[in-house]
């Protein structure tokens, strides 16, 4: 069954893009079959993968916009994943779409032609609780949060969390959190391992063992257009990324179980 995963966060810098970008990379490392989903108008994750200069109106936009079929816009990337891209025209569809019935399951009912084709469909969500993010949400059968190793990123999370629980009483009764990340985590700090106590306190069931180093290789990779494993593969980024991929796969067999 494919697993439809959205990357949330409503504040930005917290390596949510590059999470989705190289868990993505990660998984079909394992043998996956794996969509990544720009679902943000600023288009990092489509700049992250060097596809700026792609055909830019065979997007997210076109889809949500009712212009082109989910088929049309699917771009065949170098690290062996699919891609969705999306541009600054993207902003546009929370106004063209404000006034649509059954606005909030656009995205959802767009990718139901390709659902099956894959292993997993995991969402770039943007930094907002907007429309876009409800479509993310509403698309989605998880959600994977990422949390900065920071007191301030800590708690913006509680807005986020009251999100996810009108979205699972209203529109998508399925959704469950099943993963949070901490990111930019250097042991050394005790600020950073008092917010993971913190975490671990309130998110012990939901809290991945992988935690996500600082590392300049994964600043480095967007710029190259590549994924971490593409850019430096022996990095302790990939190295991160990868033991959080086999958590990721592991939830499977416990599933199963």
């Amino acid at each position: 069954m494919t697993r439809i995963i959205a990357f949330v966060n409503q504040k930005g810098g917290v390596a949510k893009t590059t999470s989705t970008v190289n868990v993505g990379a990660g998984l079909v490392k394992h043998g996956k079959t794996v969509l990544l989903v720009d679902l943000d108008p600023q288009g990092n994750l489509t700049t992250s993968l060097g596809l700026k200069e792609y055909d830019s109106e065979n997007t997210m936009y076109e889809i949500l916009t009712d212009q082109l079929s989910v088929n049309e816009a699917i771009v065949k990337a170098d690290g062996g994943y699919d891609v969705i891209p999306a541009y600054i025209s993207l902003s546009g569809a929370e106004l063209e779409l404000s006034s649509q019935p059954g606005r909030e399951l656009v995205l959802k009912e767009a990718l139901q032609p390709i659902v099956k084709l894959y292993d997993y469909i995991l969402i770039d969500c943007p930094p907002s609780l907007g429309l876009l993010t409800l479509n993310g949400l509403t698309a989605a059968k998880e959600i994977f949060i990422f949390c900065k190793a920071d007191f301030l990123a800590l708690n913006g999370m509680s807005q986020l969390l009251k999100t996810v629980k009108i979205v699972q009483k209203r529109l998508n009764p399925v959704l469950e959190i099943t993963g949070i990340v901490v990111t930019f985590y250097d042991q050394r700090k005790i600020h950073n391992r008092d917010v993971l106590a913190s975490i671990e306190k309130y998110f012990k069931n939901s809290l991945f063992e992988t935690k996500i180093r600082n590392n300049v290789a994964l600043a480095e990779a967007p710029a190259d257009g590549k994924d971490i494993y593409q850019h430096k593969a022996d990095s302790n980024g990939a190295e991160d990324y990868t033991a959080l991929c086999l958590e990721v796969i592991k939830q499977e067999t416990e599933c199963k179980q």
